[in-house]
């Protein structure tokens, strides 16, 4: 049976260095999504999608693995985007006005049908609210800059300036604030979370 580590096999973009910020260049992956708005610490809506997108993804990686296929492959990690019909409260850091798109990174040798027969088997089984806003879909972010944080989330904001900061050297913002959480944060200590800020960037000139 074969073995894929998407992580390893996508490292410059999945295992950045906490040292400096980097620019990368990020091809157009294939999501499994789910939108909402929120805070997300204590939003019943957030838990339930993050719920529904990994129940998804687990019971798609092992409908490959049982297929003619035969690929054992790693789920990947949770991302997020972020943002605010009015900055302000993004940057002030008021969450109840926060939307949101958490999504989980799809392998190609998933297809749709894989995905698809995925969404139904958990609906049948579990009945996730979020089930049925699920939703596959390709981003393209391209250029962006991105650095590894390491603590939790209330201590982003210098690890998010800095990545601002080499942005706006450089040419400006574009695009949603991206997150892509590394850690089980059930398990792991807040100090050693482990998160990657990336913020897509316009092209250089």
């Amino acid at each position: 049976m074969q073995q894929i580590d998407l992580k390893k096999e996508l490292k410059h973009l999945y295992g950045p260095s906490a040292k400096e910020v980097v620019q990368v260049d990020v091809p157009t992956f294939r999501f499994l999504m789910v939108d909402g708005h929120g805070d997300p610490d204590t939003s019943q809506e957030y838990a339930q999608a993050v719920e529904a997108l990994f129940s998804v993804s687990y019971a798609a990686k092992f409908m490959v693995k049982k297929g003619a296929q035969g690929i054992d492959y790693s789920v990947m990690p949770l991302e997020g985007l972020w943002w605010a019909d009015d900055m302000a409260a993004f940057i002030v850091d008021d969450k109840s006005k926060w939307n949101w798109t958490m999504m989980i990174l799809q392998p190609h040798f998933a297809d749709d049908s894989v995905i698809q027969a995925a969404i139904s088997d958990i609906k049948r089984k579990k009945g996730l609210p979020a089930n049925g806003e699920l939703r596959l879909e390709n981003l393209t972010e391209g250029c962006c800059a991105q650095v590894l944080h390491i603590g939790p989330f209330s201590e982003e904001g210098p690890t998010v300036k800095r990545v601002h900061d080499f942005i706006d050297a450089r040419t400006g913002p574009a695009g949603k604030h991206h997150e892509i959480y590394l850690s089980d944060i059930r398990r792991a200590a807040p100090a050693k979370w482990k998160t990657i800020i990336r913020q897509p960037m316009k092209p250089l000139p």
